[in-house]
């Protein structure tokens, strides 16, 4: 038996065809860096990447918590599970679980009506259900979203990041993420929150950051410290934050950032963590609200999870791709783990899973280890954390956003056809005005749009004979493709009634495998009124619409020119459609 090279598929299909296939290498500056199995030997870029998310997680889980009505701790507890869980049981190598903004809102109302503990317990139902829902491999669903809507959905979050890290970058601090919906209006809303920051500038703030963000462009750019991969760049530009607001302590005592520019951790150890915590009341268990919220929850946090981990996929260096079903069931086990510690619900998120990435993680070991560093800071470092400026967290998320949306994205989406920047800048629009899961809804709706409108358009070919004898006009061989849906109608009867009076017409669906009864009621209608346009029709492999093959001369009834026409078709050395 020959063997065939390894980089080289020789197609036996068609003569003279071939395919080359090349193997998957790292981009040239990952190269020598792959991740290995021995979870040990990627150590040295896990930890320090576990830090940057850790430090970027750690307000984020309190911020959300606030934003959703629940207990500070609540928060901390989904981060902490998210990371020490779901990190150990999930397949994902890049993506980062915790509290999400796009479930604030859900948690507002169904706190607001069910009370904390029960709420607890739809946490702990929706966990039951996600578990069931990888279960039965609904993961699948996660193939299903174009890359447009991808790209386009990534890129709305690093806008968003953008707009909101900059009340930060210049002091104004009162709330730190919030829900990912830029065209808010009021107090709380973004772009208000930027005319706040301009009324309230904090020099020591605006330092930080600028610098914070001067030293992670100057990182990117210098290999000697991007290769540095036990100091990240975020994690350098944290440290330097809180020597910088330290010394300025010294210096200039007025101008140091304290209070709600900082890092803000509940303190009091393990015995006032326990006071704290708080536990589902399962007397609810037969209450129908708390099965409704829990469908909610289960659904949107399965959502957003497999768009996350879509996206994880496409950033990271590596492509390397995620198990959706098994994502299904971490998830959930994170969630049940959750509810019943007293934490909100679980996603994954992109915000973290991007600063991971960035950060430089190679496996899902930075992520278990930023669950374990918010557990240790809750239990033993609330003070050493809570002199760690918010400012130079909002440079590390300003870089990560600028590297989401950043310029070239665009040109390169706008170069394509519509059918991919249509999706692209829809699902970017509407992210922005209304929330991730229902810009990525449209995002999808405009993606089937040009799938649908690409459809209609190949559901034939048309091939013209050159006319003889009395005939004015050339015959027409229409090659219906392999599957006609009912979608394809319009089209089919769209080249049917352009057809000239007096012409020959010859439909074949030798290729088709199936064809819509619709479409077929229509091939037969056109078929039996033809005569009163003195149109000649033969029917190739058309069956009748009973589902049974009818013979042309009984069904179809063509006249002797007909046969002929047909006859010449298959005599013909150029086949129709080409």
């Amino acid at each position: 038996m020959e063997k065939v090279p390894n980089d080289t598929v020789e197609g036996a299909a068609g003569a003279g065809r071939a395919r080359t296939v090349r193997a998957s290498v790292p981009p040239p500056n990952l190269a020598g860096l792959e991740p290995t199995r021995d979870w040990r030997k990627n150590l040295r870029f896990d930890l320090p990447a576990s830090v940057v998310v850790f430090l970027v997680a750690l307000p984020l889980c309190l911020g959300i918590a606030v934003a959703s009505d629940a207990p500070p701790l609540s928060g901390l507890i989904a981060g902490i599970v998210g990371g020490v869980v779901v990190a150990w049981i999930s397949a994902s190598h890049t993506a980062v679980s915790g509290p999400a903004a796009g479930l604030t809102a859900i948690c507002v109302g169904a706190i607001g009506s069910l009370g904390w503990e029960a709420f607890l317990l739809a946490v702990v139902i929706a966990g039951a259900m996600q578990v069931l829902l990888g279960a039965i491999r609904a993961g699948i669903f996660a193939y299903y979203f174009p890359s447009s809507v991808i790209k386009g959905m990534l890129a709305s979050i690093g806008i968003i990041l953008i707009i909101k890290q900059v009340p930060h970058a210049f002091g104004w601090d009162a709330d730190f993420e919030g829900d990912l919906t830029l065209l808010r209006q009021g107090e709380a809303g973004p772009l208000d929150q930027i005319r706040l920051g301009f009324e309230h500038l904090e020099p020591a703030a605006m330092a930080i950051a600028l610098g914070g963000l001067a030293i992670l462009v100057v990182w990117e750019r210098i290999p000697t410290l991007k290769n540095l991969r036990w100091l990240p760049g975020p994690l350098v530009v944290v440290v330097l934050g809180v020597v910088a607001n330290t010394v300025l302590g010294f210096v200039a005592p007025s101008a140091q950032l304290s209070g709600q520019h900082l890092v803000s951790l509940p303190g009091g150890g393990l015995s006032e963590l326990w006071r704290e915590m708080s536990f589902p009341d399962f007397h609810r268990i037969g209450d129908p609200a708390v099965y409704t919220v829990a469908l909610t929850l289960a659904a949107v946090a399965s959502i957003e999870t497999l768009l996350c981990i879509e996206a994880m996929d496409k950033l990271d260096p590596y492509k390397r791709s995620t198990p959706t079903n098994r994502e299904l069931m971490a998830q959930g086990i994170g969630n049940m783990v959750s509810g019943l510690l007293g934490g909100l619900p679980v996603t994954a998120v992109i915000v973290r899973g991007s600063a991971n990435i960035h950060a430089g993680a190679r496996s899902r070991v930075s992520s278990f280890f930023h669950g374990v560093w918010l557990l240790t800071a809750v239990l033993l470092l609330a003070f050493a954390m809570n002199h760690v400026p918010l400012a130079a967290l909002a440079a590390i998320l300003l870089h990560v956003g600028y590297k989401l949306a950043r310029f070239e994205l665009f040109q390169k989406m706008l170069k394509q056809g519509p059918e991919l920047w249509a999706p692209f800048l829809a699902t970017i629009v509407f992210v922005l005005a209304f929330d991730l899961l229902k810009g990525v809804g449209i995002g999808m709706v405009v993606a089937v749009f040009f799938i649908l409108r690409s459809n209609l358009s190949t559901a034939y070919f048309v091939h013209h004979l050159e006319s003889t004898g009395d005939r004015e006009h050339p015959t027409v061989v229409i090659q219906l493709s392999e599957n006609l849906s009912f979608l394809n109608r319009a089209g089919v009867n769209k080249v049917l009634h352009e057809l000239p009076d007096g012409s020959s017409v010859i439909l074949d669906g030798s290729l088709s495998h199936t064809i819509h009864p619709d479409v077929l009621e229509l091939i037969h209608e056109f078929a039996d009124t033809a005569h009163t346009r003195s149109i000649d029709v033969v029917l190739v492999d058309i069956p009748s619409q009973a589902g049974i093959q009818p013979s042309v001369e009984e069904d179809n009834k063509p006249s002797v020119r007909g046969r002929e026409l047909l006859a010449r078709a298959h005599a013909s050395d150029e086949p129709p459609g080409q």
